[in-house]
């Protein structure tokens, strides 16, 4: 079975549980023959472990140099955050893990600028995507935070409601932040080929079973929680999750199957602007593109208040000197108008 390609990918936190998952997940799935696994706390047990597995086409390297690591990389994934635990929201990570993100987006533009995609996914994932994007030089298409976690929650919490399988649950999407902020929709999915939004009215059922408004606002809660129901089930947080979309995410910016869950893009709209939030989207070869987001007004109004959350949390890290201001970001980066 061939690679996907044979340019460098690099998995930056591969000490870590998302890391180390990331990589096993990378090999299985033949995504290149050139991985390098780069972590502060030094990944070489992760890399042994690769190599122990038998993926002798691959060539499995480790660093504590970032040098070494980012140098003609043209993937990159990063975890390289702090973690979050029991009683914290992604936000509480908003202070440290901005600051691992200007690292990041600055190893990025000295050691390999011409980079095609990088996948962030450590919280809060929207900020410390949109802190990288502005530091890399990237273009904003080349850029993406994992936002699909919250939709594929959705999809698990309907389908296990009407007992069915998940196949059978179709565009199931959440929007905005990737936090508790979020806006859960309705309007655009299907269960069992019926319209939601109907089965939420009392006009459908499926398996002889309806979703009754308060059943509905209840669910919306619990996939904004998803997280921290994961901690309280297996006293850490998400990894296997995680680890699996976002390698699917960069496979996709590798040429392989279009990932088509909404993940965390660079939002220039007349609407919602200067922010990374989940919006419809696709990646692919070209990079990740999105279209506009529609919805009933109540659904747009969440995400009108998610999107302004985003927003206070982007002025914070602004406040912090992180961030240079929104007027200023073209400086940094001429691919930001």
């Amino acid at each position: 079975m061939d690679f996907l390609t044979n340019e460098k990918l690099v998995i930056v936190g591969a000490a870590g549980m998302i890391g180390s998952n990331m990589a096993q997940t990378a090999c299985m799935m033949r995504l290149t023959n050139n991985i390098c696994l780069y972590d502060v706390f030094s990944a070489e047990g992760v890399a042994k472990e690769m190599r122990q597995c038998g993926f002798d086409d691959i060539n499995i390297t480790s660093t504590t140099d970032p040098a070494e690591a980012f140098k003609d990389a043209k993937y990159i994934i990063s975890s390289g955050g702090a973690p979050r635990k029991e009683g914290m929201t992604r936000e509480d990570l908003l202070a440290g893990n901005s600051k691992v993100a200007e690292e990041l987006g600055q190893n990025i533009k000295k050691y390999c600028p011409d980079a095609k995609f990088l996948v962030v996914i450590f919280n809060p994932a929207d900020i410390t995507g949109l802190v990288a994007l502005i530091h890399s030089g990237l273009k904003p298409n080349q850029v993406a935070t994992l936002a699909a976690l919250d939709s594929t929650r959705l999809k698990e919490a309907l389908a296990l409601h009407f007992d069915i399988p998940q196949t059978e649950i179709k565009n199931a999407y959440t929007y905005g932040g990737h936090g508790e902020k979020m806006a859960v929709f309705a309007s655009p999915t299907t269960v069992a080929g019926k319209k939601l939004v109907d089965i939420i009215a009392g006009k459908e059922t499926v398996n002889g079973k309806g979703l009754s408004a308060a059943e509905w606002e209840q669910m919306q809660k619990e996939v904004t929680q998803g997280g921290a129901k994961i901690i309280e089930l297996r006293r850490r947080s998400s990894f296997q999750s995680p680890a699996y979309l976002s390698v699917e995410m960069v496979a996709a910016a590798m040429g392989g199957k279009e990932f088509d869950y909404p993940v965390g893009t660079y939002a220039d709209t007349a609407r919602f602007n200067h922010v990374m939030m989940a919006m419809p989207s696709r990646i692919t070869a070209d990079g990740v593109y999105t279209k506009a987001i529609t919805g009933t007004p109540e659904e747009m109004a969440a995400l009108q208040a998610s999107y302004e959350h985003l927003c206070k949390m982007r002025d914070e890290v602004i406040a912090m000197g992180v961030l240079p201001p929104v007027a200023e970001w073209h400086t940094y980066n001429p691919n930001i108008d």
